[in-house]
């Protein structure tokens, strides 16, 4: 039996507090890529209560993302906007959910991104990840984005981190690793830069702008 969702804000209450609970609660959150970065920030976020998240990816689930990303092996073949959903549909059944199954570009990201207080860069393409990162710091300078860049191998998790880089832009990675230098992206290293993206998003909610 699913918990009533009064009771499930007051579990998140009692960890958390009342009041950062109560930003969690207001904020939305676009994450933006939903492979081994989007995917996993994605849950983390609605684990801890976020209460919009809107999931945007075209591409479906390939049996070589389940090294590292949060899709099941009967979920093969289907989009991952609708797959990560139906997930996070069971982790936090009372978040407010919606996911489209898109490729963003410059023409659609105004309209597509626009309702959003924070931006999640979770793309593995270099040159999505820039045209998303440019796009965003100029049409909306007063939203929140947190990306990522560099998490491939196996260097220390230490040398991931968090890193401002403007009024409202942070980065997450090690900041040179990347597939083509050797070993391409092993999970627990993948699902670390994610997991610092996910607690900035959350400082960000909470008031906390610094990493």
């Amino acid at each position: 039996m699913i918990p009533a969702k009064e009771e499930m804000y007051a579990a998140l209450e009692e960890r958390h507090g009342a009041e950062i609970q109560k930003r969690f609660a207001a904020a939305s959150v676009a994450v933006c890529g939903l492979g081994g970065l989007g995917s996993n920030v994605a849950i983390h976020l609605a684990r801890a209560g976020i209460g919009r998240l809107h999931l945007i990816d075209f591409d479906t689930v390939d049996i070589t993302n389940l090294n590292r990303q949060q899709y099941f092996p009967d979920q093969l073949g289907e989009y991952k906007s609708q797959a990560l959903k139906d997930t996070l549909q069971r982790l936090a059944p009372y978040c407010d959910i919606t996911s489209q199954t898109v490729r963003l570009d410059e023409e659609n990201i105004p309209k597509l991104l626009e309702p959003y207080d924070v931006i999640a860069e979770c793309f593995d393409n270099a040159e999505q990840k820039a045209m998303l990162v440019n796009s965003v710091l100029e049409l909306f300078p007063r939203k929140y984005l947190v990306a990522a860049s560099g998490m491939a191998g196996l260097g220390s998790a230490n040398d991931i981190v968090t890193r401002k880089l403007g009024r409202n832009f942070w980065i997450c990675g090690d900041g040179s690793s990347d597939v083509a230098d050797g070993m391409g992206l092993i999970s627990a290293r993948v699902a670390v830069c994610a997991a610092h993206q996910a607690n900035m998003i959350l400082r960000i909610t909470a008031g906390i702008y610094e990493p």
